[in-house]
């Protein structure tokens, strides 16, 4: 066997226990009982523990060195890349740590369930301090390793090539345009008319209404599934997807566009190449992509006027006793499309968006590289949201700095895939609109066309292409923001 060839050995081995633990993940946010968290917290941490021991092997350095002098193909050097740069990763940690920030997020997360209802911002602090302070030593750690800041470390785990001075760049831009873009919006709106849903939606009428439009996507449900949770997620492996939203019986427009965003995510996972399967050059490429494309199954394709109006026929047919208005391709329109400042990200529109991802991405950065505590939080935030959105979150914590599940277990540097994927989706849909007639498909009904170049140049490369190589290669340039800017002027203005 040659290096290369052990080399893939362990890393299909090591892929089987993160396939138990993202399966484990999945039961603890949807099925679990609360009583079982202690337990299962103990047991995650044991496995992240194996799991950092597999990923930091002893022998894997001189495997490293000896495949690098074995005459590989070019997709088996792109193998070989992915896999160290996944070493490097891990080795620089320590294993004492891994599994005190997996017992700690755990712990905060878990609690976070409950403080977050009960607006409990000093509850929730106590254990978020540890979840920082171990978060900030991990950043360290890895600048130190790779001679960036703190962040810059931290974003690399999500968005590898991508830094804070980029972002800094591309988010001051977006300042300059997006809040008039907003008000000239709203006023634009001001004039139309929109009835808001009313009444008893029930959830199981809602879940059916979501598995029709899944079907319209071409999920495949016999590797994945469909169930409910605290915050909408899509977890499991590309074998086995499991996607989540949640429901509100008062309204059904949430939660049904949340199953279109995680059915994108799903839908690439299940598109990823099955021959590199268990292998980091065979996952998603990074979370802005990822974020690319629930967000092109969200945004671009799932607010169009031809999916809106399938949206209407299957809705009709769910809620018969409801409005016909409501449910009418116009109204649904407005509603998909409405503009609103809110305080809650995961609810916001595409518009607004941007504002509540570059708060927290602010945030985040300061708070990693140490310029900021974590007790300064809720304050920056109301600053900022304040600054954005013209509302205040002060003493407001459960619709301010405590709506988001991420910092509960220290995913510092995700926040701002998501607008990277939003610039990413608009772009790819530009260069879709070259060679396929994406409005015909939509209104057809057969999406097959769309997903077929998503196949094609997104889905099937994994990470065999860098994140710049992948969009150079599907649109003819690397990311450009101006893709984004003109999708939003169109839809809206």
């Amino acid at each position: 066997m040659s290096a290369f060839q052990g080399l893939c050995q362990h890393y299909k081995q090591l892929s089987h226990f993160q396939h138990l633990g993202a399966i484990c993940g999945w039961d603890q946010a949807a099925m679990m009982p609360s009583g079982g968290n202690a337990a299962r917290a103990e047991a995650m941490a044991e496995l992240a523990l194996h799991i950092h021991k597999l990923a930091t092997a002893p022998q894997l350095g001189e495997q490293f060195a000896a495949a690098e002098q074995e005459p590989l193909t070019s997709s088996q050097q792109a193998q070989l890349r992915e896999m160290q740069q996944s070493w490097q990763q891990a080795t620089v940690i320590p294993d004492d740590l891994v599994q005190a920030k997996s017992l700690a997020g755990s712990k905060c997360e878990h609690a976070w369930r409950t403080q977050r209802a009960e607006n409990d911002w000093q509850g929730f602090e106590q254990n978020w301090a540890e979840v920082v302070n171990l978060s900030q030593q991990e950043a360290q750690i890895r600048a130190q390793a790779t001679g960036t800041t703190p962040y810059d470390a931290m974003l690399n785990l999500y968005e590898p090539g991508t830094n804070s001075a980029s972002l800094d760049v591309l988010f001051s831009d977006v300042k300059t345009w997006l809040p008039d873009l907003i008000n000239q919006v709203l006023h634009k709106q001001s004039g139309e008319s929109c009835i808001m849903p009313s009444g008893t939606f029930a959830v199981a009428q809602q879940k059916a209404l979501g598995l029709d439009v899944m079907k319209l996507l071409q999920f495949d449900f016999n590797h994945g599934r469909l169930d409910e949770s605290m915050h909408p997620f899509c977890g499991g492996v590309a074998s086995d997807v499991r996607i989540t939203t949640r429901y509100d019986e008062a309204e059904f427009v949430q939660s049904l566009m949340g199953i279109v965003h995680e059915t994108g995510h799903a839908r690439y996972e299940q598109g990823l190449p099955k021959a590199l399967a268990g292998m980091p050059s065979g996952q998603a490429r990074s979370m802005g992509i990822h974020e690319s494309q629930s967000l092109f199954f969200e945004m671009q394709v799932g607010r169009s006027e031809g999916f809106i109006s399938h949206l209407s026929g299957l809705a009709k047919n769910h809620f018969s006793g409801a409005n016909s208005e409501l449910l009418s391709q116009q109204n649904l329109q407005r509603l998909y499309t409405r503009v609103q400042k809110d305080f809650i990200r995961v609810d916001a529109d595409e518009l607004t968006y941007p504002a509540h991802v570059i708060l927290r991405y602010e945030i985040e950065r300061d708070l990693i590289n140490g310029n900021i505590k974590h007790t300064d939080v809720p304050e920056l935030w109301d600053q900022k949201m304040q600054t954005y959105l013209g509302l205040s979150t002060k003493d407001n914590y459960r619709n301010g700095c405590m709506q988001d599940i991420h910092w509960t277990d220290g995913a510092f540097g995700y926040f701002p895939s998501y607008t990277l994927g939003a610039m990413y989706a608009a772009q790819f849909m530009a260069a879709m609109q070259q060679s396929v007639d994406v409005n015909d498909a939509v209104a057809s009904g057969d999406l097959t066309p769309i997903f077929n170049w998503l196949a094609e140049h997104i889905w099937s490369k994994g990470s065999l292409l860098t994140t710049d190589e992948l969009v150079q290669q599907a649109t003819g340039e690397t990311l450009n923001a101006k893709f984004f800017k003109q999708h939003l002027q169109s839809r809206y203005l």
